[in-house]
């Protein structure tokens, strides 16, 4: 075993592992795995060009600089579809900023190629046990079954990556929050990275995890069992007072594999309290109120996402739909609520 040289950069998708944990690392002797803690350093820049800590904080790389990255795949349209190799490799694609490697398959062809990463060997414990990400989990629920009544459900899904997602879910979170409710945040599917949990603590969780408090670097290709797991064991941990409110984002697009999981399981849908559809513009309202129809019997309670602050966008939409709108940009706390309670 060899030590790890001080200053290297412990990226949040190793979140729930204790930089102390970290001892050395010894050659990469097999084929890696989802959640594979490797230490590396950066050989070429590409598209990333930082690094996201544990602690938030955005981190420039270069060429040379030493960090323990994770394996995962990631599937993002915008970006990459990314996905573990299947056998030894000695250089890895930085897939997002937050340490996930993988080999990138197919790229959006208004972004980059990836940044490459040198795989110096697997990162284990000072007794040489190789660690992965699987093995530390901090979300333990401390029951196994849930009751009848339970905190309300608000998901918010959409039709694709920056749909805007994320900011309608930090702004339920804060009309919640505003008009004093107790909200839990979480984000069950997706590739880690900190920010989206942070703004909606931000806006008033008091309490915000996504999948990697479980462990897992990304979602894509997890099986439904674990991708229900994710779900039914944040409910049972942090959605046990029906007083309370649980907001949930579902990553990229109602078509997208883990998201159709989600939102084709009986027992997701029989959580829901309201549903919110974030689109881009209003054909993707349109379009999205109808799929979510026929493919999981399901009606959105509420729309909202980058097409709700476009006035042109919202006249076209009224020709189709009469769905509820709200701005999650420009914040009107009595409309929201009307929406969301």
């Amino acid at each position: 075993m060899k030590k790890l040289q001080p200053g290297f950069i412990v990226p949040s998708g190793v979140f729930t592992v204790n930089r102390k944990k970290m001892a050395g690392y010894v050659p990469i002797d097999s084929a890696p795995k989802v959640g594979d803690i490797i230490y590396g350093v950066v050989e070429t820049l590409g598209q990333h060009s930082q690094l996201e800590n544990k602690s938030a904080r955005i981190h420039k790389i270069n060429t040379g600089t030493r960090a323990v990255f994770v394996f995962g795949n990631r599937y993002a349209p915008d970006y990459y579809e990314a996905t573990i190799p299947t056998k030894v490799v000695e250089v890895a694609d930085l897939s997002a900023r937050s340490g996930v490697i993988s080999h990138v398959n197919c790229k959006n062809d208004r972004v980059m190629s990836p940044t490459r990463i040198k795989l110096l060997g697997h990162v284990c414990d000072k007794s040489g046990k190789k660690l992965n990400t699987l093995d530390f989990p901090i979300i333990k629920p401390t029951k196994d079954t849930k009751t009848s009544k339970r905190s309300k459900l608000i998901l918010v899904t959409g039709t694709a990556m920056n749909a805007g997602k994320s900011q309608t879910a930090a702004t339920v979170c804060w009309a919640l929050a505003t008009a004093g409710y107790n909200v839990r945040a979480s984000k069950v599917t997706g590739t880690a990275s900190l920010k989206d949990i942070l703004f909606m603590e931000d806006c008033g969780a008091s309490i915000v995890n996504d999948f990697s408090h479980f462990g897992y670097p990304s979602t894509y290709m997890l099986s439904e069992d674990e991708i229900l797991g994710i779900f039914n064991k944040t409910d049972l941990k942090y959605a046990n007072n029906p007083s309370n409110f649980w907001v949930v984002e579902i990553a990229d697009g109602i078509l997208q594999r883990e998201t159709a999981m989600l939102l084709g399981s009986k027992e997701v849908q029989s959580r829901i309290h309201k549903l919110v559809f974030a689109a881009y513009d209003s054909m993707g309202a349109i379009g999205g109120v109808k799929v979510l129809k026929e493919l999981y019997g399901l009606t959105p309670d509420a729309i909202s996402g980058v097409c709700s602050s476009s006035p042109l966008g919202l006249e076209e939409m009224k020709r189709f739909c009469n769905i509820p709108v709200f701005n999650n940009m420009n914040w009107d706390l009595k409309k929201i609520l009307g929406c969301i309670i």
